[in-house]
């Protein structure tokens, strides 16, 4: 009886010296790349798939003395806690409020944005506009919650209009009625100038002749852009779509911290501050902290399964994979 080294040795015969040789002749001229690529290879190893071994203590009661791999193995015990706790209805109501919110008004954002600096027909202000439009996204949320106060402070610029008019001022930064507004409004006027980028890349890639051709038949700046324009970057989009998906349920927990209080608690408390709440301000709870985390991540994959599947299903190359 052959064994089983035998039976794979004769399933898949081993390269050859000259298959080796051409295939070495042709990463060769890549190696530079390859040797550029490694430090990112490195980071993406070292600090996202090593760490997921870790996961493991979320089936267990993890504590310092034992270690990951000796602590007592508990299973589903902590994701069974979680959904049944009296914080999971209300952490996961926060958490897609306000991702919806993000999704709804905080995606279309950097398009439209993109679609207005791309119609610009002077190019130096066309400069000037993305260069500024960047600037936020460099700025930390500490120092963007701080302007946040000083427009929207009780004694902010604001509500010295209002008062000004005679009005009453608005606890803005300390209302449930606007936290879900003021966060997504501040997470938009950060990123949106940083997130056109692609979009304004995609649209360069655009056939002009269409715009004439369309001009020559009537059709105005509107239509072309419906017509021509969007379609043009609808793979693009398509894409970007999913990977806002993926993330839809990580809240920017930055943001959170910055601009969380007692007060608008009830709106403000999403999945990531309660994984922070209860892993690390509550003792030694980093098991139920890494169910909590790992539950969330498992749901946003299958968000986004889904959601590459419809993609697929409307259109060929609408999908990631």
């Amino acid at each position: 009886m052959k064994t089983l080294t035998e039976s794979r040795a004769l399933a898949s015969p081993p390269i050859s010296a000259a298959s080796k040789r051409r295939i070495f002749a042709r990463m060769k001229p890549f190696i530079p790349l390859y040797l550029l690529f490694l430090p990112v290879l490195a980071y993406y190893l070292i600090f996202h798939y090593a760490p997921m071994v870790g996961l493991i203590i979320a089936f267990k009661n993890y504590n310092f003395m034992d270690g990951i791999f000796h602590s007592h193995w508990v299973g589903m015990d902590h994701f069974k806690r979680f959904m049944s706790s009296g914080d999971f209805w209300q952490v996961m109501k926060n958490t897609l409020i306000i991702a919806m919110y993000r999704l709804i008004f905080g995606f279309p954002a950097p398009i439209i944005f993109a679609l207005l600096v791309y119609e610009l027909r002077f190019t130096g202000a066309k400069r000037i506009i993305q260069t500024i439009s960047y600037l936020p996204h460099f700025l930390s949320w500490v120092v963007v919650y701080a302007l946040t106060y000083n427009f929207f402070g009780e004694t902010g610029f604001i509500n010295q209009i209002i008062t000004y008019f005679g009005g009453h001022s608005l606890p803005f930064l300390g209302s449930t009625s606007y936290f879900r507004g003021l966060f997504v409004g501040s997470s938009i006027w950060k990123e949106i100038g940083w997130s056109s980028i692609i979009y304004l890349a995609a649209l360069t890639r655009v056939d002009t002749d269409l715009y004439e051709a369309a001009g020559l038949d009537g059709a105005n700046r509107w239509h072309r852009m419906w017509h021509i324009t969007l379609p043009g970057i609808r793979t693009i989009v398509s894409i970007m779509l999913l990977m806002s998906l993926g993330n839809i349920l990580s809240v920017s927990f930055e943001q959170i911290v910055v601009m969380y209080n007692q007060v608008v608690s009830p709106v403000a408390e999403v999945i990531d501050y309660y994984i922070y709440r209860v892993g690390l301000q509550s003792g030694n709870n980093f098991s139920y902290a890494t169910a909590v985390g790992l539950f969330r991540s498992v749901l946003g994959l299958l968000i986004v399964l889904t959601a590459n599947w419809f993609a697929k299903k409307l259109d060929e190359d609408g999908g990631i994979w």
